[in-house]
């Protein structure tokens, strides 16, 4: 099997000690002892020819394409993977858990976990809009934090460009705090926000906030204060 771990916080170290492949996002890959083969995925995962030609065409669709590629290892090896210093995070997904994520936030996930794209409307104000990928146990993956994660048990409120990814059945509700204010530049810049209600839900946020896909305002802004444009690459 494929076993993997964090290393220093930014770094996802994967040991292969038989045949098992994992799917890493394209270029991930800083170094590897033993051997490794790494392919393109031209198609992305998928079970048999025509699923994968439909899942890449819904994901080329939906704005959740992710280039992907398949890491095979001959023999006991170990690989190391990152993207652009950012944190990683673990899990460890029981047969039919499911994860809710962006999909510029997968580093990596085994073979044995179903990925797809799916219909989540509560997404219509974040950047990628109303989709988002999805990752199904049993199986690891690893995922992408600006920052080091926060963990919350809903019931919980959280900013759509701070969130990461949620484990849990039920999708969160969008939630507005709309008034004149918005629309002359003078609001507080927390104008929305997705709501989780059921107790079994865990939602990771980062402390770091994407640019919002939506302007409200009439000074371009979008409702927002300039100094939440944290982001190190543009």
């Amino acid at each position: 099997m494929a076993y993997f771990e964090v290393v220093n916080e930014l770094t996802l170290k994967v040991t292969f000690d038989n045949s098992e492949r994992i799917h890493t996002k394209a270029g991930a890959m800083i170094g590897f002892q033993g051997e490794l083969n790494f392919d393109k995925e031209l198609l992305g995962p998928g079970r048999g020819a025509g699923n994968a030609i439909i899942g890449q065409i819904t994901r080329r669709l939906t704005g959740e394409n992710l280039p992907l590629m398949l890491v095979t290892p001959r023999g006991k090896a170990v690989g190391y993977f990152a993207n652009l210093a950012q944190h990683v995070v673990i899990l460890e997904l029981r047969p039919g858990e499911r994860v809710s994520v962006e999909s510029e936030n997968i580093l990596a996930f085994t073979e044995s976990c179903q990925y797809s794209v799916r219909f989540m409307g509560a997404g219509i104000i974040s950047q990628k809009g109303l989709f988002t990928s999805t990752l199904i146990g049993p199986g690891q993956c690893a995922l992408l934090c600006d920052g080091n994660p926060i963990a919350l048990n809903a019931p919980c409120s959280v900013d759509p460009d701070a969130f990461v990814f949620y484990v849990g059945q039920e999708d969160p509700q969008f939630r507005t705090q709309l008034s004149w204010k918005n629309f002359i530049g003078q609001a507080s810049g927390e104008s929305y926000f997705l709501e989780f209600s059921d107790p079994r839900t865990t939602v990771i946020i980062q402390p770091s906030e994407r640019t919002s896909g939506i302007d409200i305002g009439i000074d371009g802004q979008g409702g927002r204060p300039s100094r939440q444009d944290n982001r190190l690459f543009r």
